[in-house]
């Protein structure tokens, strides 16, 4: 009677372990879902911008904030009155007016309008919220381009030269984020932390060679803050 006792006894403990296991497992499969979805979504509003003629150095970003309007750095769409820049999805072209110009050396911001009515239909209805909060030091957020989504995190002022600590907004992973005109999201919220503007980087010399080198160290964004100073009230649903 012992014997059957435990023999049950032991059943129980592996099917508990068991259930144990498989809820694990499944845990973690839907929290892969979740993110991405999370991706996916963030994705949606990434697209890419081309000057005309197509500009040498490749294809330039931007970020759909809803309404017809498309978000990118100014130079990225560069002088418009000259280049003609187009928001390109999914391959195709649409042609933009201009709702502002900025420039390089004050605010690197262009804001640029699309009929609505010729949008793909899965743009229509979204709309980018403005994330409220400043970034802080060490926040995890993730760089958009329509390719790829990468996560990195906001890298400390301090850990910016002195001569260019004005750009205090930054990320640390220089090689795999996106370049200029891409968005930079707080994931959990799904909010615009800020549009990619330029590299930051360092010159010193290598004390073995002699040689002068260059060291990328940040890639700084206009934060959310600019933004909501830059665009014309009404363009983001909460201004």
């Amino acid at each position: 009677m012992l014997c059957c006792a435990s023999r049950q006894s032991r059943s129980r403990s592996r099917k508990f372990v068991l259930a144990i296991s498989v809820s694990a497992t499944l845990a973690v499969r839907l929290q892969s879902a979740s993110a991405q979805s999370a991706e996916d979504t963030l994705r949606a509003y990434a697209v890419n911008i081309h000057q005309t003629p197509m500009q040498s150095w490749g294809p330039g970003y931007g970020i759909y904030v809803g309404k017809g309007n498309f978000l990118t750095a100014a130079h990225v769409a560069g002088r418009t009155w000259l280049t003609h820049p187009k928001v390109t999805i999914s391959g195709k072209e649409f042609p933009t007016t201009v709702v502002k110009q900025g420039q390089i050396e004050t605010t690197d911001l262009t804001l640029l309008a699309v009929d609505e009515a010729l949008l793909p239909m899965r743009l229509r209805l979204r709309r980018m919220n403005l994330c409220r909060n400043r970034p802080w030091p060490g926040q995890e957020v993730v760089t958009v381009v329509p390719e790829a989504v990468v996560r990195t995190r906001i890298i400390a002022p301090e850990r910016i030269p002195a001569e260019v600590r004005k750009f205090s907004t930054a990320v640390v992973d220089v090689a795999k984020t996106g370049n200029s005109g891409s968005g930079v999201f707080d994931e959990q919220k799904r909010c615009l932390l800020g549009i990619m503007s330029r590299k930051i980087s360092q010159k010193r010399t290598n004390l073995v060679s002699h040689r002068a080198e260059t060291r990328d160290i940040a890639k700084y964004f206009v934060p959310a803050s600019e933004i909501a100073a830059f665009v014309p009230l009404g363009t983001f649903d909460q201004l």
